[in-house]
């Protein structure tokens, strides 16, 4: 059975397609990445990298921003966790996922390691913006972020 549609009515069905494939998220698009906090996607290579990079962004206490609200305007001059590793992401990637891979180990090591993780709303954001955080736990945390992915990327390979 074939379909005859109008000519006329082509070039607006395909707007619409293009129009509703694009108000989709990545996750929805796929389905591999829904926005539930505690989805763990795979570890690539890539993801260390974006760790060591985020990590040389936030190389100094000049340059951390105490007060993240999760914007990471282009030129900034000071870099939150979030921003650290959004900005990393995008160099290593050419892309960022708010549930990547790397962002959400992040995720994990602060509810690991943060005293007052459980009444975070915003985990990066808020362990940032902690009072009790110190440059010295922020350093802490990449390390413990690299091991992590590393250790995660060792046993998703040898599988």
């Amino acid at each position: 059975m074939s379909v005859n549609i109008p000519k006329y009515l082509l070039l607006p069905i395909l707007i619409f397609a293009i129009y509703a494939y694009c108000q989709t998220s990545p996750g929805q698009a796929s389905a591999t990445l829904p926005d539930d906090s505690e989805v763990r996607p795979p570890v690539t290579k890539s993801d260390i990298e974006i760790v060591k990079r985020a990590q040389s962004i936030l190389d100094t206490p000049a340059k951390w921003n105490r007060a993240d609200n999760r914007k990471c305007p282009q030129g900034a001059k000071t870099f939150s966790l979030y921003c650290a590793l959004e900005i990393a992401t995008k160099e290593v990637t050419g892309d960022f996922a708010h549930r990547g891979a790397a962002m959400q180990e992040a995720r994990f090591v602060i509810d690991d390691i943060a005293p007052h993780a459980k009444s975070y709303h915003h985990r990066l954001m808020d362990y940032n913006n902690d009072p009790s955080t110190t440059f010295a736990d922020v350093q802490k945390f990449f390390r413990l972020l690299e091991e992590r992915i590393s250790q995660r990327l060792k046993q998703e390979t040898s599988q």
